[in-house]
């Protein structure tokens, strides 16, 4: 699998840590059973997602992926900062 970095182009998946699904955290102070819904309870789907991955051997940067888990076809991505929608 091949990652596109917005920094530093395209790049085997390998030199990424994958940090999970893009999921907006229950808010400060959220109740235990909305945690364990965030870190536990996750839907699985077939079909194009959202990510976190780390430019761990290259850059340093996060970036925001948009990937359909049934291809791996990289669909967009983009630097975490700039907190677009993909």
């Amino acid at each position: 699998m091949r990652i596109t970095c917005p920094l530093c182009g395209e790049r085997d998946r390998r030199e990424f840590y994958y940090r999970g699904a893009a999921l907006e955290a229950p808010a400060e102070g959220g109740s235990l059973e909305a945690w364990h819904a965030h870190v536990h309870l996750r839907d699985n789907p077939a079909g194009p997602v959202e990510e976190w991955w780390y430019h761990q051997q290259g850059c340093g940067s996060w970036i925001r992926v948009r990937r359909d888990t049934s291809s791996h076809e990289m669909l967009a991505v983009q630097l975490a900062s700039a907190r677009e929608d993909l």
